[in-house]
């Protein structure tokens, strides 16, 4: 494993979690405003529809993947600004 990977790894870390924040962030506003609730469906939750179930769980794996690569990507562009190495 090269040096620069290892030496990513914490950053990667740090990306990952603010990524997950953003990404749920990102998430909750955007079930508001297509829904006009608060709170998206849970899997168990007996009173909803299956399709709202499912529309919400695709919603939010999209955004999370997108945002997620994008701050990854990012970072990575970064770190490679600073130390003239891509990290991948």
């Amino acid at each position: 494993m090269k040096a620069s990977k290892i030496a990513y790894k914490p950053v990667g870390f740090v990306l990952g979690a603010v990524s997950g924040m953003a990404a749920r962030a990102v998430f909750n506003k955007t079930w508001k405003m297509l829904g006009h609730e608060d709170d998206a469906p849970d899997a168990t939750d007996e009173e909803r529809a299956w399709g709202e179930i499912l529309l919400a769980t695709a919603l939010q794996g999209a955004i999370f993947s997108v945002v997620k690569a994008a701050v990854d990507r990012a970072g990575a562009t970064a770190v490679r600004r600073l130390t003239g190495t891509w990290p991948g």
